[in-house]
């Protein structure tokens, strides 16, 4: 393996909710492009074709990619109506095509506090199903990707798999700070998983669920980029959630926040120091 060969990205609006920003700071820290998620132009899943358009100009001009676009596809209520969800989807997998994206990052419903999430899981797969059936009907080059989190179906292992088993066309994003913060050994998360992911979220955490930068938390981040490298992985997204930034409450379930243990005078500092925290994960799985 060579530093080359790896594909580093970022949620770019980490560092500025404007492109020119985003832009800066990705060049600044020698990223490969963005998972894209927020602009000025606002949420990667309401833009006007205009304005992908726009971005993707911009980007290309600069010699960057949008390696995934970072939706909040199914960040919805499991018992909410999936109509609009799956007209969200069909303009996100346009807004995708315009952008050069292969990838869309995408959920699996909020389950109720208090209920047992298996009764659920007829739903959840079926609504999966039509999701990944629409996707490839009108992009079928843009894969559908899964992530795990906190509060929805997928946010322990085992129902990842069967997510990844029961809806195959879609694959898995792994994010090793939230199976810390839903309680889940990553390793074993990473062993059950690791064939079905088509790449990393980089964000660590401590027990307590604090985020902190890679490979300074409880996630065992250094050997799952290890061993997804040596299997052939080349693809990361960086998330660094170390300070909070403008759109961060937007992300979270209603009364549920993230807790920031490393704190940085601005954005920025918060994102180069992330980007410069997997460089040092990187270094080591070359030695």
């Amino acid at each position: 393996m060579s530093a080359s060969d790896i594909r580093i990205y970022a949620f770019s609006d980490e560092a500025g909710s404007a492109v020119s920003d985003q832009i800066a700071a990705m060049k600044r820290n020698g990223l490969c492009g963005a998972e894209l998620r927020g602009t000025e132009f606002g949420n990667v899943s309401d833009l006007s074709e205009e304005s992908a358009k726009e971005i993707r100009r911009r980007l290309d001009g600069e010699g960057l990619e949008v390696w995934s676009v970072g939706s909040p596809l199914g960040k919805i209520g499991i018992g909410d109506p999936i109509g609009p969800e799956l007209e969200k989807l069909k303009r996100t997998l346009e807004t995708a095509h315009i952008l050069g994206a292969g990838n869309i990052r995408m959920f699996s419903f909020y389950i109720p506090k208090g209920d047992d999430p298996k009764k659920y899981s007829s739903e959840v797969i079926d609504r999966l199903g039509e999701m990944a059936r629409i996707a490839d009907t009108l992009h079928s080059g843009i894969r559908l990707c899964h992530e795990n989190e906190k509060g929805i179906y997928g946010e322990n292992a085992e129902r990842c798999l069967e997510i990844l088993t029961g809806v195959p066309e879609i694959f898995g994003v792994f994010d090793p700070a939230n199976f810390v913060q839903s309680g889940v050994d990553t390793l074993a998360a990473w062993g059950l998983l690791k064939g079905k992911i088509r790449y990393l979220h980089i964000k660590d955490a401590l027990a307590d669920g604090r985020v902190v930068p890679a490979g300074n938390g409880v996630g065992n981040l250094r050997r799952i980029v290890k061993e997804f490298v040596a299997m052939g992985g080349r693809a990361m997204t960086v998330e660094p959630h170390l300070t909070v930034f403008s759109g961060l409450s937007g992300l979270e379930r209603e009364g549920e926040r993230s807790k920031i243990a490393y704190t940085y005078p601005d954005a920025n500092s918060a994102f180069d120091a992330a980007c410069s925290a997997l460089k040092e994960v990187l270094s080591e799985a070359e030695a």
